[in-house]
């Protein structure tokens, strides 16, 4: 192997350390989606759900922002997937979009009056995309260990091979632990996120109870995820480039990469903490732990899947066809031209950082939802 493969293989890797950092960045954020859900289950009355909607409103766009950049660092760095799965699984991606599409729309005109929907319709699409859209893309990333139904010619172009464009996933029950697991966790981020955002009893102790229910089923899937994919036969990549099952893969990935591991370990450790000290103490709040530790998680996963001379899209339908790093991303001249984009990472995360400090440093209040001046959602 040259020196140009080489650096060739050290981009490659780099990248899917950015994408697995930004799809971690994205599911801590989901605690607007599960925020959502609980809108009905945390009030009492329409001032109560206010402040409830007005606490994720300000933060929905960070969101659609964070996955926006997922999908974009996916399209530039690894292009054919971009191609086989958002271009083949058509159908499974539209619905997740059309999902966050009409939460949009319902911060937009939820309180705008003579809307001719009516508030609470608006507030049902909130309640779909916290649920529906969550759910849809946990499956979706599911299929990262379960595979999808596609060939990939010698020129590059993909003939997806089920008529169902990626809604087939709904098929396989193991891709529904995923999806579970991300909407109980999303719930609980939300829950830990109103405690730390809302100066409001009420909504602190039926917050503090919810976290108590959906942590149990949380653990149950997201227990089941793991034993699933550290059990399975995974998709290893050979030197010559031949794609291989392997038993035990992804258990023996996190055994070679102890670094993931632990980032593993820790994540899941700092999440439990959070949960534990909030439901313990009552009005101290972890939301930074857990965040941090959603973080760390979902990138270990996302991790272990993409590195190791692993497959991170595997094919059902032609083996050889399955995805790796290093056949479906870009150039090495494109990789290097946006590893220099990429610098600018930090600046955006520190003006984020601010800007959520800005927003968060005076909690919402019921005097404040009630104030004639006050903008709400």
């Amino acid at each position: 192997m040259g020196f140009g493969s080489l650096e060739l293989l050290s981009l490659q890797q780099y990248w899917w350390i950015i994408i697995s950092l930004l799809g971690g960045l994205f599911v801590f954020i989901m605690f607007v989606q599960g925020g959502q859900t609980l809108i009905d289950k945390l009030s009492e009355n329409e001032t109560e759900k206010t402040m409830l909607i007005n606490s994720i409103g300000r933060k929905w766009e960070l969101g659609f922002t964070t996955l926006v950049l997922f999908g974009g660092g996916l399209f530039a760095a690894f292009p054919l997937f971009y191609a086989t799965s958002f271009g083949g699984a058509y159908w499974v991606w539209l619905a997740i979009l059309f999902c966050f599409i009409i939460q949009a729309v319902s911060y937009e005109f939820r309180t705008k009056p003579n809307n001719f929907l009516g508030q609470k319709t608006f507030e049902m699409f909130l309640k779909i995309n916290g649920n529906i859209g969550t759910f849809l893309l946990g499956v979706a990333i599911s299929t990262f260990f379960s595979g999808s139904e596609f060939i990939v010619d010698s020129n590059n172009f993909v003939d997806w091979q089920n008529p169902l464009r990626g809604l087939e996933a709904l098929l396989n029950p193991y891709n529904y632990l995923l999806g579970f697991a991300l909407v109980f966790l999303a719930k609980i981020s939300g829950a830990l996120y109103f405690i730390n955002n809302i100066d409001y009893e009420k909504i602190r102790i039926k917050a503090v109870n919810s976290i108590k229910i959906n942590m149990i089923f949380f653990l149950i899937f997201f227990l089941g995820f793991m034993g699933w994919i550290l059990i399975k036969d995974g998709y290893a990549v050979e030197k010559s480039g031949l794609i291989i099952i392997e038993r035990f893969k992804y258990l023996q990935n996190f055994i070679d990469m102890p670094i993931v591991l632990g980032m593993f370990l820790i994540g899941v450790l700092m999440v439990i903490v959070a949960v534990f000290v909030t439901i313990t103490f009552k009005k101290t709040c972890c939301i930074k732990t857990g965040g941090v530790g959603i973080v760390l998680t979902v990138m270990a996963v996302l991790l272990n899947v993409g590195l190791n001379n692993t497959s991170y899209y595997p094919s059902t339908s032609d083996l050889q066809s399955s995805l790796t790093i290093m056949n479906s991303s870009g150039s090495l001249y494109t990789l290097m031209t946006m590893s220099y984009v990429s610098l600018m990472v930090p600046f955006v995360l520190a003006y984020i950082s601010y800007a959520w400090y800005s927003m968060d440093k005076v909690k919402i209040t019921k005097e404040e939802i009630e104030s004639k001046d006050s903008h709400n959602y």
